[in-house]
């Protein structure tokens, strides 16, 4: 499987995963709490996410979960000096992750390569900015929308979480195409956590066979979700290794792109698993795991 991260940047996931490293400008991010919000800062994390093995970076401005409202205005002011910034330094695919089609236009026109679209494109100008800029586009799963609580998910009458979200995406697809998206261009997202209970994020998981069945690339964002911690406890700090397992289980069910926090242990997960599902096991043995890119 062939995926193309905007114009130059193509990959062959066939058995390799792309890591996608975050780079949060927002103050209240669930994971840095704004540790990186000062410029230098973040452009250091950049650097050593490029070190540690990233494949591209994604960019957001405006968390998924409940907050402060963030203007258009203040997202742009967020990202878009920040893209501007990686594109001068870094030869990377980068991805903005937003829901606004505004953001999504100007985020490209710095540079950005990549629409990620938490909202399942609810914004009708999302996909028209992203045909324009010939970027690739992500379609996530979520029930309500973004930044919205929803304590209650309840998919029975559409099947289960499962069916629920497969349709979604399914339809997300068509839409994307029908705009003008190549096939090449277009990735899928389960949304853990984004209108889902634990058990319902785990469910996603173990079935990410069944969103591979798509046709599509599928992005892993399981990185230190909220629905770990029911598996490894509610300390943030405490959920490296469950966020390793879930990379594994999601590559063997195919999933092809992992959006992490820690990047170089997301490396060494996808290289590892690269190396079983390639049969080349005798890579491990001669140190590829972390090396090879």
């Amino acid at each position: 499987m062939i995926v193309e991260l905007g114009a130059g940047h193509r990959f062959d996931v066939t058995h390799r995963s792309l890591v996608m490293g975050i780079l949060n400008r927002t103050p209240d991010s669930f994971w840095d709490r704004g540790r990186f919000w000062d410029f230098d800062d973040f452009l250091r994390l950049a650097e050593r996410h490029v070190a540690d093995g990233a494949d591209l970076f994604d960019v957001g401005g405006s968390k998924a979960g409940p907050g402060p409202e963030v203007t258009c205005a203040e997202e742009l002011d967020r990202v878009v000096p920040a893209i501007e910034a990686l594109r001068a330094r870094f030869d990377l695919p980068i991805a903005v992750d937003t829901f606004r089609g505004a953001v999504a236009d100007a985020a490209m026109a710095a540079g950005a390569t990549v629409g990620n679209d938490i909202s399942g494109f609810a914004d009708p100008t999302f996909l028209p900015a992203c045909a324009r800029h010939r970027a690739a586009v992500v379609a996530t799963h979520v029930r309500i929308g973004p930044r919205i609580p929803d304590p209650e998910p309840d998919y029975a009458a559409d099947g289960g979480v499962v069916a629920a979200v497969r349709t979604f995406l399914a339809e997300r697809v068509r839409w994307a195409l029908d705009a003008g998206i190549p096939d090449e261009r277009i990735i899928v997202d389960a949304g853990l956590d984004l209108g889902k209970t634990p058990d319902m994020s785990a469910e996603l998981l173990r079935a990410s066979d069944d969103l591979a069945g798509l046709g599509r690339p599928v992005l892993l964002s399981a990185s230190n979700k909220g629905f770990l911690g029911e598996v490894a406890g509610d300390d943030l700090t405490e959920r490296v290794e469950a966020t390793w397992a879930a990379h594994a289980l999601g590559i063997a069910g195919g999933c092809r792109i992992l959006r992490a926090h820690d990047v170089r242990g997301a490396r060494r997960v996808a290289d590892a698993m690269a190396a079983v599902l390639a049969a080349d096991v005798e890579a491990i043995g001669a140190g590829a795991i972390g090396a090879a890119r």
